[in-house]
């Protein structure tokens, strides 16, 4: 029983290159609707002075801030790729943070619903915060050229990426709804629309 009362939260997640990103900025453009990008919170609790940033220095060493202040995120990704029990040592410092940081995001919102943008929401198991999973989707030819032209990568180094994470089929499984950015701008919008009185009517009725 939550006691506060937060917006519905739409999770959106996709496979790398699926346009999560032009999704929620059609949301964000055509309705106003609030996306928080779980990125972009995941920075934000390890700037400089954050309890994370000092649990991280406190496990891993001095070494992992740069002359800055900033994480050293190269640098801390070396130590924990190499090996798996630093990643779940790392993760358990981070994970909780980026939780909260959400959920802070979440509750400060006063419109019915919001989003939440969740890259790995396939691979990481479905978060407390979400009511709804809106999947992005896209044939994986397109994927891969989308990611080959804006990172300017290899074939075979997209295909590795899109390997470590979740397949398609699995996405798909926890989908309460897919839309289809194969690239046709006109029923994106429309896809968008038809969402997004859903969702208003999703809201009104937990609410």
């Amino acid at each position: 029983s939550e006691t506060v009362k937060r917006a519905y939260v739409v999770g959106v997640t996709g496979g790398i290159g699926s346009g999560k990103s032009t999704v929620c900025r059609v949301f964000s453009e055509r309705h106003g609707i609030v996306v928080i990008d779980a990125d972009q919170v995941a920075r934000e609790v390890v700037e400089p002075g954050t309890p994370a940033l000092a649990a991280i220095v406190a496990s891993f060493g001095p070494q992992v801030v740069g002359d800055d202040g900033r994480l050293d995120r190269a640098r801390l990704r070396g130590i924990v790729f190499a090996d798996p029990a630093r990643r779940g040592e790392l993760e358990a410092i981070t994970h909780p943070a980026i939780r909260a940081g959400m959920r802070a995001h979440v509750e400060a919102v006063s419109d019915a619903y919001c989003m939440l943008g969740i890259p790995l929401l396939a691979e990481g198991g479905r978060n407390e915060l979400i009511d709804r999973v809106l999947v992005v989707d896209c044939p994986e030819a397109l994927q891969m050229e989308r990611v080959r032209a804006r990172d300017h990568l290899t074939e075979a180094e997209v295909a590795a990426i899109m390997r470590t994470q979740a397949s398609r089929e699995a996405r798909l499984r926890i989908a309460d709804d897919v839309v289809v950015n194969d690239g046709d701008t006109a029923s994106l919008a429309g896809r968008v629309d038809e969402l997004h009185n859903m969702y208003l009517q999703l809201a009104a009725a937990k609410a």
